[in-house]
């Protein structure tokens, strides 16, 4: 174990950013088998781009085709922006959420498609019965076999149930891509259920896919990325597994319900449904709001008692853990380093953000594969990273500095987001032990320095629990 390096004060405006390009750096994240991974998804993208062309162009014609795209890409952006949003705090690698937008869409719609060909060509079942029962089984597990796939090879940077909220979302936005083109090609020949064809009909169907439910099959997956971001925390198999089961299960029935309302009670039943899914929806909405709250208070808890090991400088924590502090610092970068400087800056907050909490979940005796290695890597690329960073001034707060870190996910002990005013500058006190040592014969510990005022009062340090050390 490297001793943490000695992090530097913000540098004013003036600093000069060392001449040249920034030095090659390998991502501590980087795991075996990536630009596979990338070549493979590449491919899938560009083989749903031609299947999505195949199913616009069963529409019969050119202006049927076009608007059947058209409909279907109109609301995506806005829905994509909805799950980045969501991302912002712990964003997630960019290939892994491209990849999930390619799986729903070429994947899931291929061994769906494939499954319920084979059913209805081997039993003799009736339209409702294929669309309420015989749709949720075979989609529903083909979307999440990806969150489960993500969680095998990602259990590193997955950390909870904002996570399985973003990639059950992303993948369920691309299977409804592809499945609303070929809804709406259909009804512009007329073959769906509002009894009309022509483009007055694939705008009803979009009025009732595109704007009313766009994000139906979404909710649907998103119960299953719950029970993953829950299982995160689980250390028994058995109860992981329970959990898969049980979101599986709602992701099934939520599914099944949603299209046996509309199969057997009709337009009567579809209101019943949307009233249903739409207070789903609501609570879904409510969850993923206050968990992503207190992804930012974990985090702001986090880097606080990595600053007082003297990992961090305690000035630079607003311009890492506040997502308006990262935009202003990486603009202050640019126009005061240029780009190299704000390519930097964001690179820098990238690392403390993960670093943060790999080191959570160490102390939080959860750890990630190798999260011990993987902090040292980090803080080892944030030392080279952190001269070309240019910062802006420290900022002053006038507020109570934040809870103990430890003490529950997204609980706080005081209204203000950081440190004690004025923010960086406390009282000394007499130099105690060292901070107690996590891992495999690898302390985490400082040089011996002053304990600052603006760290938490129950944040770990030397006289702590005997830490946990990974087997």
């Amino acid at each position: 174990m490297s001793p943490p390096f000695a992090a530097r004060l913000p540098q004013p405006p003036s600093s000069p950013v060392p001449p040249g390009p920034l030095p090659r750096l390998r991502d501590p994240m980087w795991q075996r088998g990536h630009t596979l991974l990338v070549v493979l998804m590449l491919i899938t993208a560009v083989i749903g781009v031609v299947g999505a062309g195949f199913f616009a162009v069963g529409s019969g014609d050119a202006a049927g085709s076009g608007l059947s795209l058209l409909y279907a890409l109109l609301p995506l952006p806005a829905l994509l922006g909805c799950f980045f949003w969501l991302d912002r705090y712990e964003p997630e690698p960019w290939h892994y959420k491209l990849a999930a937008v390619v799986w729903g869409g070429v994947v899931a719609v291929a061994i769906a498609l494939a499954a319920q060909i084979f059913v209805s060509e081997t039993f003799d079942l009736s339209d409702p019965v294929l669309a309420t029962f015989i749709a949720p089984v075979t989609e529903e597990p083909a979307k999440c076999l990806f969150l489960v796939l993500t969680f095998l090879r990602m259990r590193r940077v997955i950390d909870g149930v904002i996570d399985g909220l973003v990639f059950a979302g992303l993948v369920g936005l691309g299977f409804a891509f592809v499945e609303n083109i070929g809804y709406y090609a259909g009804a512009y020949v007329g073959i769906d259920e509002t009894g009309i064809e022509g483009a007055g009909a694939t705008t009803v169907t979009f009025v009732l896919r595109g704007i009313m439910s766009p994000f139906a099959h979404p909710m649907f997956t998103a119960a299953f990325g719950i029970a993953v971001g829950l299982a995160v925390s689980q250390r028994s198999r058995l109860k992981r597994a329970l959990l898969w089961s049980a979101g599986l299960l709602g992701s099934v029935l939520l599914h099944g319900i949603w299209n046996g309302g509309v199969s057997y009670l009709g337009g009567g039943g579809f209101l019943i449904a949307y009233a249903f899914t739409g207070l789903l929806l609501a609570a879904t909405v409510v969850l993923a709001a206050v968990a992503r709250r207190n992804q930012g208070r974990y985090l702001t808890r986090a880097l606080t008692d990595i600053a007082r090991r003297g990992w961090l400088v305690a000035d630079e924590i607003p311009f890492i853990a506040s997502l308006s502090y990262r935009r202003k610092a990486v603009k202050h970068a640019r126009t005061h380093g240029g780009r190299i400087s704000a390519k930097a800056t964001r690179r820098y907050q990238r690392d403390a953000i993960t670093m943060a909490f790999l080191y959570a979940g160490v102390i939080d005796r959860m750890p990630k594969p190798h999260a011990v290695e993987r902090v040292d890597a980090f803080l080892a690329e944030m030392r080279i990273l952190r001269p070309y960073a240019v910062l802006p001034p420290p900022l002053r707060f006038a507020s109570p500095p934040v809870g103990p870190y430890g003490q529950g996910y997204g609980q706080t002990h005081g209204p203000g987001p950081y440190a004690v005013p004025p923010y960086g500058r406390a009282p000394s006190v007499p130099p105690g032990p060292a901070a107690p040592h996590y891992g495999m014969n690898t302390p985490y510990a400082p040089r011996p320095q002053p304990r600052p005022a603006d760290v938490p009062p129950n944040a770990p340090g030397p006289d702590s629990p005997e830490p946990h050390r990974r087997e």
